[in-house]
């Protein structure tokens, strides 16, 4: 790790000296990481039934690091009187109902897995848990929050802000003075500035490292300063820099929910804003500054009217115009609607496209932590080596039916190191609380999740 001034500190990528070892040692062991996905409303149960033939498309390239858990059960979280939008997604990787408005009925599961790996903490100077997200729906945090200690408490501050994430992974260049002047001329330095010294060594002449790996540190700041600049928008920027796109204009904060009504957006400013939140945590994951936390594409219940045309790949899929086709103004003009509409017997056009545009930037974050960038210590992925779990809030859309609603919800999970199966789709006909400590105890981790007196039901057919 690199330190500067204030409290900037900057990781290096994967260097082939960090993972050199003599001929006869066992390969380098993958630190253990966990992480939760979730995305907002759902995917219907029967068209989870389709497979990658219908809204899971995105997530076939994939397909061989991750398996697809259908027909996992989550009816304990319902509580009496609320819907999937609350309990559904609190429920969500904690397998309980919530805890009042503010609380988890228990921990979640990348939590539980921190706890029983680093019971005495993380190694120093890492962000203990990072919570990201880009989310417009608010009224409960169990909506876009996802990660919670064991006595149901949130386990760290989200940050639905790029820059504010950033300053929570990397720090922040302290300046001297205060008001307006000092906040220009912190848009003028870069947090590397504090660390180019360092850095110059280590590419210069000097270094202690081979050829190759001088190149890697070089490529490696000017990543870190590009999403930097399009965090930050910062004026200024090396010559040889890539352009800097138009700085986001989505709402944040309580301008993104205007007392439930839902606001208007288009696919290109959601998908802007969230490919460089996702872009950013992967980041902070490759270069080690994070291995726990949980990131949010979409509330549960979001509400926001999409505009703009889908196209995946080489087709076009959907025009969205919600409050058009919709008909209507306000909240009922949002994409939720589509959802609470959703009937088995019709086509759902637009439902599909939705979920199907959830699954591409759901696949876009997984896609991150499976480039050239994402090397591990043992050689494979940080895909393949962490334990990622892919979750929502319900198995429909309409909440007359608490059975229906929490029986179904959409599952995925990567392979944690070779501890889980992968490339399959399987109907596991479990209950999630089942699934989440059959994953434990696949971690090696000795706790459990729910009631003391609850005997445990493994799952075992999605272990290898």
């Amino acid at each position: 790790m690199l330190r500067g001034t204030g409290t900037a500190t900057i990781g290096f990528p994967l260097l082939e000296e960090m993972i050199s070892t003599p001929a006869h040692a066992a390969p380098a062991a993958a630190p253990v990481r966990a992480f939760n996905v979730f995305f907002g409303l759902g995917i219907p149960a029967p068209l989870q039934a389709e497979g990658f033939d219908g809204v899971l498309e995105p997530l076939k390239p994939l397909a061989r690091k991750l398996l697809i858990m259908r027909n996992v059960d989550q009816v304990r979280c319902d509580e009496k009187g609320i819907n999937a939008h609350y309990d559904g997604a609190t429920g969500a990787f904690t397998a309980e109902p919530p805890d009042g408005e503010a609380r988890a009925g228990g921990g979640s599961i990348e939590q539980m897995v921190r706890r029983g790996h680093y019971p005495q903490g993380l190694p120093r100077g890492m962000v203990p848990t990072l919570i990201g997200g880009t989310f417009f729906r608010r009224s409960r945090v169990g909506r876009y929050v996802h990660s919670f200690n064991p006595d149901g408490t949130v386990a760290a501050t989200i940050q639905e802000k790029p820059r504010d994430l950033f300053e929570r992974v990397f720090g922040a260049v302290t300046v001297a003075g205060g008001g307006a002047d000092a906040r220009r001329r912190r848009l003028r330095r870069s947090i590397l500035d504090s660390v180019l010294e360092d850095y110059r060594f280590y590419t210069g002449k000097r270094s202690p490292l081979g050829g190759l790996s001088r190149r890697r540190v070089a490529d490696h700041l000017d990543r870190i300063r590009e999403y930097e600049q399009r965090a930050f928008a910062m004026k200024h920027k090396k010559k040889d820099s890539p352009p800097l796109p138009r700085r986001s204009m989505i709402p944040h904060g309580g301008p993104a929910d205007p007392g439930g009504q839902g606001i208007d957006i288009t696919l290109a400013e959601l998908s802007t804003e969230w490919r460089l939140m996702a872009d950013l945590y992967a980041l902070a994951i490759q270069t080690d500054r994070t291995r726990f936390g949980s990131l949010t594409f979409l509330a549960a219940g979001e509400r926001i009217r999409m505009t703009g045309d889908y196209r995946y790949g080489d087709r076009k899929i959907w025009k969205f115009d919600d409050a058009a086709q919709q008909n209507a103004a306000g909240d009922k003009g949002c994409s939720h609607e589509w959802w609470h509409k959703f009937n088995e017997k019709r086509k759902n056009e637009a439902l599909r496209a939705h979920a199907h545009m959830k699954m591409r930037e759901v696949a876009y974050f997984l896609g991150r932590l499976d480039d050239a960038e994402s090397r591990d210590v043992n050689g494979r992925t940080i895909l393949d080596n962490s334990m990622i779990t892919i979750s929502t809030e319900s198995g429909d859309g309409r909440h007359n039916d608490p059975k229906r609603e929490l029986s179904g919800v959409f599952h995925a999970i990567t392979g944690a190191g070779g501890r889980f199966k992968t490339g399959e789709i399987l109907d596991v006909g479990a209950e999630g609380l089942d699934v989440y400590n059959t994953m434990l105890a696949g971690m090696g981790v000795t706790d459990r999740m729910g009631p003391e007196n609850r005997p445990m039901r493994a799952v075992d057919k999605i272990r290898r």
